[in-house]
């Protein structure tokens, strides 16, 4: 089972512009809202790809009972703590030249009660058959170290946990050993402070040292690029696959999802990776944050290419 957690989830409202006119007036031309956060879009992955998950986090207001009945008309099982407040709603920017501006908004202030509350769902979700996804930012009120307190009970009653997250919060969970995790470049040079641009390979050796700290698998991702797998005898590199891209909203969810179904679901790790590789391709021809269809996934799956490093 494939529990996704979303801490501070969102109404994500992507909107289409022409040229961005900074300080000017802006048109819109087109206008789509979906239940978000990177968590929820795990789960909207995954139920795509044809797996289950349940979605749980922190949830509020009017906002969040609108995400609550798109999780339900998508039949995906939820199971959120409702706290006081009103789950933010972000917006996106989608300008004519391809470029993406995030208006993001703080989320409600939680109580402490919210978060022992959430712990203790977990903590009863988690077992050796249980697979976590903890993704995505927090709202005001909640400790940055959250996603290594989930990390170490969770882990207790022998369940995985796959960590996307950026900041003090990657920071702060690794030392409680997540098996899976997904920075990209910058911000493991940042951790490392390596300055310049690492190649390949100094990426692979920070890899290396954070599997020296318990940590399971890192894939970095590239960007276009694509992405680097270190995995516990190897190293392998996808690069970025060519498609028509609408927009990059969503697709590090995407991979994060593919991955986790796919490890879930006993694949062997080459084909979690075209997996991976391919759903997060398929990601940016969509519009907001909707996952590509099965079959373009399946298509884009044949042309990844994995390099041994």
């Amino acid at each position: 089972m494939i529990v996704t957690v979303t801490m501070n989830p969102a109404i994500d409202k992507t909107v289409e512009i022409g040229k961005f006119e900074y300080s000017g007036l802006n048109r819109i031309k087109s206008s789509i809202s979906d239940a978000g956060g990177k968590g929820i879009n795990v789960s909207k992955t995954i139920k795509h790809l044809g797996g289950q998950t349940t979605a749980t986090g922190l949830m509020g207001g009017n906002s969040g009972k609108i995400i609550e009945n798109a999780m339900r008309e998508l039949d995906i099982p939820s199971d959120f703590v409702w706290v006081e407040g009103e789950t933010r709603t972000n917006m996106k920017v989608l300008d004519a030249d391809g470029n993406v501006t995030e208006l993001n908004e703080p989320g409600p202030v939680i109580q402490k009660e919210a978060v022992d509350t959430l712990l203790e769902k977990l903590e009863k979700l988690a077992g050796p058959d249980t697979f976590f996804v903890l993704a995505g930012s927090i709202p005001a009120g909640v400790d940055s170290g959250i996603y290594g307190t989930i990390i170490e009970r969770v882990k207790k009653k022998g369940a995985k946990v796959f960590l996307d997250a950026d900041g003090e919060l990657f920071t702060k969970a690794l030392a409680a050993g997540p098996d899976y995790i997904k920075p990209n470049r910058f911000e493991l040079e940042q951790y490392f402070s390596f300055e310049g641009h690492a190649t390949d390979l100094e990426l692979v050796e920070m890899g290396r040292k954070m599997q020296a700290k318990g940590i399971g698998t890192v894939a970095v991702s590239l960007g276009g690029e694509g992405a680097l797998f270190v995995l516990e005898d190897t190293a392998l590199k996808a690069p970025g696959l060519k498609v028509e891209a609408h927009s990059t909203v969503g697709a590090g969810d995407a991979m994060v999802a593919a991955l986790s179904y796919g490890i879930d679901s006993g694949f062997d790790i080459q084909k979690c990776i075209r997996l991976g590789m391919a759903t997060s391709a398929g990601a940016v021809t969509t519009i907001g944050t909707k996952p590509p269809t099965k079959e373009l996934v399946e298509e884009l799956m044949k042309q990844v290419e994995l390099i041994e490093l």
